[in-house]
């Protein structure tokens, strides 16, 4: 679906040895805090600096009469468009995850935006995109307060997470009424041992 792993503590053997069974030898995996803190056999990969961002007060969902839900007839719409957009992990089965919303015209997937993991209490907000070509008219802002309502009427907490390169994507979130929780990095790990072992 979207493959993501976390550690409750990064410094517990345990539960390093815990994710190395669950991935397989020789398996990357991306992983939420803590790629830094790898023990001894495992290999850091990717990293990517970033910031997790929760929906305040000000933060007004609404419905947008022009968002559909997209389902298992869209995926390959999806992954194309994000694929061009880059949105994050992305995959053929990530739409199960939550709703996603997304909006089409002509027929062409032009935005989307949806949920993905879900602790408790609250629900991410993710895969935000927009088609290059579509950019400027608001869309990905309408895609967010749409999936934001849903949340909302759920009485979950909307949140998200950004790249902290993206200023423009932090300030249109901002700008919708999220705001900064933490920094956080973003990274890969890749479990010890041969893949083909």
């Amino acid at each position: 679906m979207s493959p993501f792993a976390a550690l409750r503590d990064v410094g517990d053997p345990a539960s390093w040895a815990d994710l190395a069974a669950l991935v397989g030898p020789g398996q990357a995996v991306p992983i939420a805090g803590g790629p830094d803190q790898a023990p001894d056999g495992w290999t850091r990969g990717w990293t990517i600096p970033g910031v997790q961002m929760v929906g305040t007060d000000r933060l007004v969902g609404a419905p947008d009469e022009e968002a559909v839900v997209l389902g298992a007839d869209d995926v390959p719409d999806m992954l194309d468009l994000t694929a061009r957009t880059r949105p994050g992990p992305f995959a053929p089965e990530t739409y199960l995850m939550g709703t996603y919303r997304g909006i089409r015209r002509d027929g062409r997937l032009l935005a989307m935006a949806g949920e993905r993991m879900r602790p408790e209490g609250a629900t991410e907000v993710s895969a935000v995109c927009t088609d290059p070509e579509a950019r400027g008219q608001g869309l990905a802002s309408r895609l967010v307060l749409a999936v934001a309502h849903g949340i909302r009427a759920r009485g979950e907490l909307p949140i998200l997470h950004a790249a902290s390169e993206n200023e423009g994507a932090i300030r249109l979130y901002e700008g919708l009424g999220f705001e900064v929780r933490r920094k956080i990095v973003f990274g890969s790990v890749i479990a010890p041992g041969r893949a083909d072992a």
